[in-house]
């Protein structure tokens, strides 16, 4: 299956790295923004393998770099939005289930501007997918206090962006290579990573502790995130965007919640374990889709 179908591959793979990550990346002692700036840097090391692959040589065309660009600010800029400005000014419980649900966007632009279709098996698949991602991105509320509707609508932008990116980083695999598009994303996250820092409260940096050994192990987190991004461009080279988006965010958090029960020994609340039935019916069913 893994020859006929390399995309399905690499959307397993791309779920097990961000499945893994997702379960660890809450250990480290770091805020989101120092996170960000650790995350950008370990970008690098898949990087050079994608280059490496291509003789040095990646795309260096505008229409190249603009697609590039796009694709790597909407994912790390998504990103900063994420940690900076809606879960600083919302509750994490209503914000992770509306950015869960940015394939839809994907989806539909991939539907009218690049004309994909899915067969009615994968229409099941699809839907499944789409309906397990905001089960499984539950939170249970908290007593905290929510100032306005600011965090709705960063929210709304960083749904939007990586809705957005998943489209483009299809449309982009159809007139570039893959590797060139990783390499154009890891530039534009080391170019926010200095944004990230300054970002950062003074006071919470004063108290950070730096050494390598809590550097490292943040590293080692965030490279299982880097490796992912590389492995889920490889997905949309070979897949519809339609199959590999809904997917890779579907199936991921399983793999969190499994782990995250091994370590912490704590059951996931009935909602999420109806997400994972909804996710790993939704994996099967895409798996024997034609992509």
């Amino acid at each position: 299956m893994a020859n006929k179908k390399p995309w399905l591959l690499y959307a397993l793979i791309t779920t097990l790295f961000w499945g893994v990550w997702g379960a660890y990346t809450e250990t480290s002692q770091y805020p989101g923004t120092i996170i960000y700036v650790i995350w950008a840097i370990t970008m690098v090391i898949p990087a050079l393998f994608a280059l490496k692959s291509i003789s040095w040589k990646p795309e260096t065309d505008k229409k190249s770099i603009l697609y590039g660009t796009i694709i790597g600010f909407l994912g790390a800029g998504g990103q900063l939005i994420l940690f900076t400005g809606a879960i600083a000014n919302g509750p994490a419980y209503l914000i992770f289930p509306i950015i869960s649900l940015s394939p839809v966007i994907t989806i539909l632009l991939s539907l009218f501007f690049l004309k994909e279709k899915a067969s009615s098996r994968g229409w099941v698949g699809i839907i499944l997918a789409l309906i397990a991602i905001p089960f499984l991105s539950y939170q249970a509320p908290d007593n905290n206090i929510t100032h306005g509707l600011l965090w709705l609508a960063f929210a709304l932008l960083v749904f939007l962006a990586w809705g957005l990116q998943a489209f483009f980083m299809k449309m982009a695999n159809n007139r570039m290579r893959a590797e060139s598009i990783f390499f154009y994303m890891t530039i534009t996250g080391l170019l926010l990573a200095p944004v990230a820092f300054y970002m950062t409260n003074n006071a919470t940096l004063a108290k950070l502790t730096w050494n390598w050994r809590l550097i490292g192990y943040t590293a080692m987190i965030q490279i299982l995130n880097a490796a992912g991004a590389l492995t889920l461009v490889y997905a949309f080279r070979y897949g519809k965007a339609i199959i590999v988006s809904p997917l890779t965010n579907a199936v991921a958090p399983v793999i969190t919640v499994i782990i995250s029960l091994i370590l912490y020994k704590t059951m996931p609340d009935n909602i999420i374990l109806v997400g994972m039935v909804l996710s790993v019916t939704s994996m099967f069913v895409l798996a024997f889709e034609d992509s």
